[in-house]
């Protein structure tokens, strides 16, 4: 198991009033949540309040971490890679263009992004839940979630890590985190769909408890 930092250039790219987000007089938190956890409209393409604010494909934003990933875990065409949590699919497109031949999977449960989903991928895309993954045993040379497990009661949490650990050769996820109290309350008052609030040693005593041998990276809101 290896800390791989692939998205931290992206993270750190976008502004966020975290005060703001909090304290907002139409969206309260509590409201932005209940609406951003039917993942639908109002989670991907509402007001950006709520989420995304629209979540649209930008060729090449998803291009360096596609590289990166293609890099680091060698891999060649031919070779399939399964996304978790794929939403739209970008990420799916981009590793096609990086790597043609590359066979791609994703999953998502989302039925709005999967019926938005990036024309190229959509076909690829399969509704369901990372708890419950109806795939082979090692099916795919790579599987990945980005910035989704977090979003998982502890039940699901543990059936999704070791369900990844089961259909993947090898594995990289990462999720959000804190190391600070800055950051802690950060987390809290951006996020509208976390379950997970753990520290990395929290996080690292989920993946040895469940037998999760992949790599990993965090994302922290400093």
């Amino acid at each position: 198991m290896a800390y791989i930092d692939l998205l931290s250039s992206i993270h750190k790219s976008t502004h966020r009033d975290y005060l703001a987000r909090v304290n907002d007089p139409e969206f309260p938190k509590a409201k932005a949540a209940e609406l951003a956890k039917q993942w639908g409209y109002d989670y991907w393409d509402g007001d950006r309040r709520i989420n995304y604010g629209g979540y649209k494909y930008i060729p090449g934003r998803w291009a360096p971490v596609a590289q990166k990933m293609i890099e680091f875990y060698g891999l060649k065409s031919g070779d399939s890679v399964l996304d978790i949590g794929c939403g739209k699919g970008f990420q799916m497109v981009e590793l096609m263009k990086t790597l043609p031949g590359l066979k791609v999977r994703g999953l998502d449960i989302s039925s709005y992004a999967i019926e938005h989903a990036h024309p190229d991928v959509k076909h690829l895309i399969d509704h369901g839940s990372a708890d419950n993954l109806p795939y082979g045993d090692n099916e795919f040379d790579l599987v990945f979630s980005i910035n989704t497990l977090h979003n998982l009661h502890n039940a699901a949490l543990e059936k999704s890590l070791q369900g990844i650990e089961r259909v993947g050769k090898k594995k990289y996820l990462c999720v959000e985190s804190y190391r600070t109290e800055i950051e802690k309350a950060n987390l809290l008052y951006w996020q509208v769909t976390c379950e997970q609030f753990n520290s990395p040693s929290d996080w690292e005593w989920w993946f040895k408890m469940t037998g999760y041998s992949g790599d990993h990276s965090f994302i922290f809101f400093d």
